[in-house]
């Protein structure tokens, strides 16, 4: 069967002695597109110009610029490194040999060149890259393959997480704002905390883009305290407010339970990839069940202290109150962000985690912006608007 020129494959033959290019090539013709260059240099620019050689016969000894030295500069650069290199020379020593593959020749043929030997060479290495470069790009496609499907993953998870914390809102509509809103303080938190020794391990191997995820999902319990406490437009009595205290452990038992039912549907594959699958929920859970704890223990539901309230809860904490004192209730009218400023320190050491309230002060101005910005707009406005202000 005829092969087109198209579909040939390209020798590339370095040699500084015209005959042996002449020799070579009258072999190699009949079958591959063949390429020559008469020196080091010329065979480096021939390299990185088209028809890209898919193999090459080099000569070792030449003027000025050697085979060894040509070798090592085509495997500098990453567009030259993985073209096959066959040395063919008049030097026969096992020594000279050993150089060549121990700098990445992938052949050694000696001269006077034997045609059946050196088709066969030729031949084979041009299989072998054939392969290599099939296969190179079968795991190209796989990489794209699970990127895609990891995206994908990550939009339903996302998907999923806004479909949650919308119950929330959905009762409150007061507080939809709120829930965007705190999500970007909690961001702008956590990204000045990151490299902080007491928040390093917290923040890390993902776990800070989990966190930003999960924060929505701070109020999820809402959706089981009554409308009369919820909505109601005054005070709380301590009884109401009792019964609102509990959607902190509302929330956070209905995500325990939506992993605990996931488990025992999954089989024992999926159950055994759970522990990474989960533990975006299980970032969700601690913020659910931690953002009304307080640093010196007198916040609930668990009466927490200290470094015993996940990194998570104590960002939220700061965050849910600056809104809260920020933004206008149906039970009073918001606070001027002095004010607020003013309170938050106040907390410092007993309702919050000092080193949050230092990263607030360090951020104030950005908190100014976002509290300014998206105080009293459409909500679709500020869905788009929060996500430019979400760092990747």
């Amino acid at each position: 069967m005829t092969v087109s020129p198209q579909q040939r494959q390209t020798v590339l033959i370095v040699d500084d002695t015209p005959q042996n290019i002449t020799v070579l090539g009258e072999l190699l013709q009949p079958h591959y597109t063949v390429r020559a260059a008469n020196s080091g240099e010329r065979a480096l620019r021939a390299a990185h110009s088209e028809p890209r050689p898919d193999i090459i016969l080099m000569d070792v000894m030449m003027p000025e610029m050697d085979g060894y030295e040509v070798l090592k500069r085509l495997h500098a650069e990453a567009s030259t490194r993985n073209i096959p290199v066959i040395f063919i020379t008049a030097m026969d020593n096992a020594e000279n040999e050993e150089r060549g593959l121990e700098q990445g020749a992938v052949d050694y043929i000696t001269k006077p060149i034997k045609p059946a030997i050196v088709l066969a060479r030729v031949r084979t290495h041009l299989e072998l890259k054939l392969a290599r470069d099939r296969l190179a790009n079968q795991n190209e496609w796989l990489e794209r393959e699970v990127a895609q499907r990891m995206s994908e993953n990550r939009l339903i998870q996302d998907l999923s997480m806004r479909a949650l914390a919308c119950l929330a809102e959905a009762r409150d509509t007061d507080t939809g704002h709120h829930i965007l809103r705190t999500q970007i303080y909690v961001d702008i938190l956590a990204r000045h905390l990151v490299h902080h020794e007491r928040f390093r391990d917290a923040l890390a191997h993902g776990r800070l883009d989990m966190v930003v995820k999960a924060a929505p999902l701070h109020d999820l319990g809402k959706v089981g305290i009554p409308d009369a406490i919820l909505l109601k437009p005054g005070r709380l009595s301590p009884a109401e407010f009792e019964t609102m205290k509990t959607h902190a452990a509302i929330g956070a038992d209905a995500i325990a339970k939506a992993m605990q039912e996931a488990l025992a549907a999954a089989d024992d594959t999926m159950a055994a990839r759970a522990s990474e699958a989960f533990s975006f929920l299980k970032v969700a859970q601690e913020i659910a069940a931690t953002h009304h704890e307080k640093w010196d223990g007198s916040g609930y539901p668990a009466g927490l202290a200290g470094d015993a309230i996940p990194a998570a809860g104590r960002l939220m904490a700061l965050a849910d109150v600056f809104d809260a004192l920020t933004c206008r209730r149906v039970y009073k009218q918001p606070m001027p962000i002095d004010q607020a400023t003013e309170i938050i320190i106040e907390g410092r050491g007993t309702h919050f985690d000092p080193d949050v309230v230092d990263a607030y002060l360090a951020c104030r101005e950005h908190f100014t912006e976002i509290a300014t910005r998206f105080h009293d707009i459409a909500l679709t406005g500020l869905q788009n608007s929060a996500k430019a202000h979400l760092q990747p």
